[in-house]
């Protein structure tokens, strides 16, 4: 019975693992997702996402207000994706270059000016406890569901339903497949992408407000543990679908929650192991991505040329 117990709380611990770590991926992928749907990469995610939960926990903190933190996190995400789109404009700029660039530019700016925010405490986002049903605290804490999830849930179909009948979404497909097809349309190639790299920007910045406001719940410089380009790999894994991008994020989060699961029932062997599970699965993602045959379905038509 006590093998039992210990079995339902380990799968358990997982499932809420899953949803608590794969949040930010959710909207860093989904951000991801939409960028490379209009033709564009950005590698510059990564800073977006610790930008922006540095915005947010600062201005949690000066405001008494985690809701502005979050709103500021999005913004400060919209300006580095403007940013990031209005130099790739130029034809002889590359997108992976500058998206490095304004990686390690975000980068750096978060953490000059994050330093007086690493010692004070600023309030946390609201959770939902689905776990009060039980008495095990292990449970509790597993099933205690942070509201950025839901909003991330949500956004998934939506984005997918605006990619497939909205205009918008269908001049953001065709600029993404081909750009002579979208100039044929007399659709504007530079707006298009602009306003997508700035949606995109602005998801991986509230992305980065989850890590900093809930999960784990403060502000420091090794905060984001390379979330940001681990997004690029998973949108890849996804094909390109919003739907995809958030059954494959929970799975991200599933495989960096084995490790502390085991450990909350006394498994300890192997922690370190368990905890590579997401790195190494991106690995795996990377070199499938990259092998003979390729992970070409979906792809948007600008990266075939």
């Amino acid at each position: 019975m006590e093998n039992d117990i210990g079995l339902w709380s380990v799968l358990i611990a997982v499932l809420g693992g899953a949803i608590r770590v794969g949040t930010p991926f959710i909207f860093v992928s989904l951000g991801e997702c939409l960028t490379e749907k209009a033709g564009r990469i950005n590698l510059g995610l990564e800073g977006n996402l610790i930008m922006g939960a540095m915005t947010g926990y600062a201005v949690s903190y000066l405001s008494g207000s985690p809701w502005l933190g979050v709103l500021a996190a999005g913004s400060s995400g919209c300006v580095l994706g403007i940013l990031h789109a209005l130099l790739c404009q130029n034809k002889q700029v590359n997108d992976i270059a500058v998206g490095i660039a304004m990686m390690l530019f975000a980068t750096g700016i978060a953490f000059f000016y994050g330093k007086a925010f690493i010692q004070p405490s600023a309030p946390h986002l609201p959770s939902i406890g689905f776990g009060n049903w039980s008495s095990s605290p292990v449970i509790k804490a597993a099933l205690d569901i942070n509201v950025l999830f839901f909003l991330g849930v949500a956004l998934a179909p939506a984005m997918a339903w605006f990619l497939r009948t909205t205009r918008w979404g269908n001049a953001v497909r065709v600029v993404g497949e081909s750009s002579d097809a979208a100039l044929s349309l007399g659709m504007n190639i530079n707006r298009v992408r602009l306003l997508s790299t700035m949606a995109g920007g602005g998801l991986a910045g509230i992305g980065g407000s989850y890590l900093s406001l809930y999960y784990p719940g403060s502000w420091s410089e090794g905060l984001s543990s390379g979330q940001g380009l681990m997004a690029v790999a998973l949108v890849i894994f996804a094909r390109w679908n919003p739907m995809n991008c958030l059954y494959a994020s929970l799975l991200f989060g599933g495989a960096a929650a084995l490790g502390p699961a085991l450990q909350s029932v006394g498994i300890n062997w192997g922690y370190y192991l368990f905890n590579a599970a997401p790195y190494v699965l991106t690995l795996v993602i990377m070199i499938a991505a990259s092998s003979a045959k390729g992970t070409v379905r979906g792809m948007p038509g600008e990266f075939v040329k």
